[in-house]
């Protein structure tokens, strides 16, 4: 957190600079709204379209694009009825289908977190049995805390403050965060 008091953010306009646009934090509302108004595409999520506005602003050419990925093959997806002995085909989504027959033999505590979604996407060939049972050999690692991607800052910043903070509530939480993105990142 920055020691600088008495700065304060200034507005978000094409007059900024590069590096003054990276010492702020912005929502991707705000970067977004900048993209369109300065003509630059404005998807890519938010640190895409950071690099792309810091580079914009200093007259440099925009960053090159990741490579684009691969298209998802898409073909039959499962449809009701389903058993255990279902296979999963490739391009199976996380749907509802999917989501009912997972309740029905895991309880209503199932849902599709980071491990199921990732079993669903790379495990075509293999039966719904062998999710569940995957499901239950994930339960272990499912607890335990997680690591928040650098793009999900406020959930970031909300885990670390309650985690120095256990006592304290959520609109202190809030206030907290208004004050940190309110001042430099450096």
């Amino acid at each position: 957190m920055s020691t600088n008091t008495g700065e304060s953010r200034p507005a978000l306009t094409p007059a900024l600079t590069g590096a003054e646009l990276l010492r702020w934090y912005w929502t991707l509302a705000e970067l977004s709204s900048l993209a369109r108004e300065m003509g630059l595409p404005a998807g890519g999520g938010k640190v895409a379209l950071t690099a792309r506005l810091a580079a914009a602003l200093d007259g440099l050419p925009a960053p090159a694009a990741p490579a684009a990925p691969a298209p998802r093959r898409t073909g039959r997806r499962l449809t009701e009825p389903v058993t255990g002995a279902s296979v999963i085909p490739p391009g199976q989504n996380c749907s509802q289908v999917l989501r009912a027959y997972f309740v029905r033999e895991i309880g209503p505590g199932f849902h599709f977190d980071a491990f199921m979604r990732d079993y669903i996407a790379s495990h075509a060939g293999h039966t719904l049995a062998e999710a569940v049972a995957h499901w239950h050999a994930t339960r272990a690692r499912a607890a335990e805390p997680q690591e928040v991607g650098a793009q999900f800052e406020f959930n970031r910043f909300l885990r670390a403050w309650h985690t120095r903070h256990p006592d304290r509530s959520r609109a202190e939480a809030l206030a907290a965060w208004r004050d940190h993105r309110a001042r430099p990142r450096d």
